[in-house]
């Protein structure tokens, strides 16, 4: 380790130690990337995001509330209707005039159920296939859920409810527009997501099992927005830094501080998951094109290349923005990247930055490449060095 990282992590420790945290100074060492060691970047994203309060002797009481808030919604919305949901039918007064399993009413308890199941269905397809790259979300969590998998609750578990016979017979699909498609999967040659990874044996759970159970609980609580394609990568990042914190008093808890972490992350952009708003001022519509319009102040010969090719920017920065860069780059490359956007004060008028400067980087390729070799360019971008890329965002700020 270099002196100068070891200088790095003493000033980290020195702002967290204080009574009070000195936000400013917090975020101004954070944008320049965060040290893994000794927990550090688990502490700072949750101080970033607003879960921990600056005033040091709250923490303790704060986390203990809002862990002891997370179990009461695993108890409400996944034990209470797995119950419920084992006892239904079991006898014949179970199924009443009012509430039966082809009941209409979308107050009843099945279609509740049902709907649940749809979400739940498209949710379980996208952890499965959570960063790819790597095997972390395959592999057992060291703290498996005991509220979950305690052996002397007989209820249905997010699991048993996935690997019943009618959520099997059915494809599900929930795009950003709402638009719930349902197909069988015999029509598809590609292998079903469910056989993708084996399940773990009872008592135990992968880690993808657990980014499963945040999401659904996100559901529940915002049926407005409910879940969205894209929201996977927006917790994997946040749950995989929390469950490898090297603090095991921590690490313990990575589940409910990563599902309010990742709410309060999804109030700040969730309007990018909602189609509705697209052409609004908070809608990703003009995020896009504030990305295009920076782009044409720093280097208008760039600008108008890409606008005679017709490259628009749906086609690329879409993607970028909504889901943060998740998908461009690897996971630690990533995690890097949500460092800086964390703790920038407009975090997100950073992001546009960032895009910006990915275009200007390789301004060369663009200018001389067609609309085919553009296109490739954008959806697999070429650069790795993230650094870079954010130095570069940092000049594009400061020239403001």
């Amino acid at each position: 380790m270099s002196s100068l990282h070891k200088s790095r992590i003493a000033d980290f420790q020195d702002v967290l130690k204080e009574p009070s945290i000195a936000l400013e100074k917090l975020r101004e060492l954070s944008f320049s990337g965060i040290p893994c060691e000794g927990g550090l970047r688990c502490l700072c994203w949750k101080i970033l995001l607003n879960y921990l309060p600056l005033e040091r002797a709250s923490w303790t009481s704060i986390l203990a509330k809002q862990r002891e808030l997370y179990a009461q919604f695993l108890r409400e919305m996944i034990i209470q209707p797995g119950i419920a949901k084992a006892n239904m039918g079991v006898s014949r007064e179970d199924v009443t005039f009012e509430d039966h399993p082809l009941n209409p009413n979308p107050d009843s308890r099945w279609n509740t159920y049902f709907k649940d199941n749809e979400v739940l269905l498209q949710i379980d397809k996208d952890v499965r296939r959570l960063c790819p790259d790597i095997s972390f979300f395959q592999r057992a969590t060291e703290y498996p859920c005991l509220l979950i998998l305690d052996p002397q609750n007989e209820f249905e578990t997010l699991r048993k409810r996935v690997e019943q016979t009618t959520l099997k017979s059915q494809t599900v699909a929930r795009n950003r527009s709402g638009v719930t498609n349902m197909s069988s999967p015999q029509k598809n040659s590609a292998p079903s997501s469910l056989n993708e990874y084996e399940v773990l044996p009872n008592g135990c759970e992968a880690h993808w099992e657990v980014v499963e159970r945040i999401l659904f609980i996100y559901a529940k609580l915002n049926p407005g927005i409910a879940y969205v394609q894209g929201m996977n990568e927006i917790v994997g990042p946040l749950y995989y830094t929390f469950a490898t914190d090297p603090n095991s008093e921590w690490k313990e808890h990575a589940e409910a501080d990563t599902f309010f972490c990742f709410t309060n992350l999804m109030a700040e952009i969730r309007d990018n998951f909602i189609k509705s708003l697209d052409d609004s001022q908070c809608g990703i519509t003009y995020k896009m094109e504030k990305v295009y319009s920076t782009l044409k102040d720093k280097d208008v010969e760039l600008y108008l290349k890409l606008q005679e090719q017709n490259i628009k920017p749906q086609f690329f920065a879409f993607r970028w923005l909504t889901l943060l860069l998740s998908q461009e780059f690897l996971l630690p490359d990533v995690i890097r990247i949500w460092d800086s956007l964390f703790a920038d004060d407009n975090r997100f008028d950073f992001l546009l930055l960032v895009c910006c400067a990915m275009l200007m980087l390789i301004r060369e390729q663009l200018l001389e490449g067609d609309f085919t070799v553009n296109m490739r360019l954008l959806q697999d971008y070429p650069i790795t060095d993230v650094c870079q890329i954010l130095q570069k965002a940092k000049e594009l700020q400061d020239s403001k």
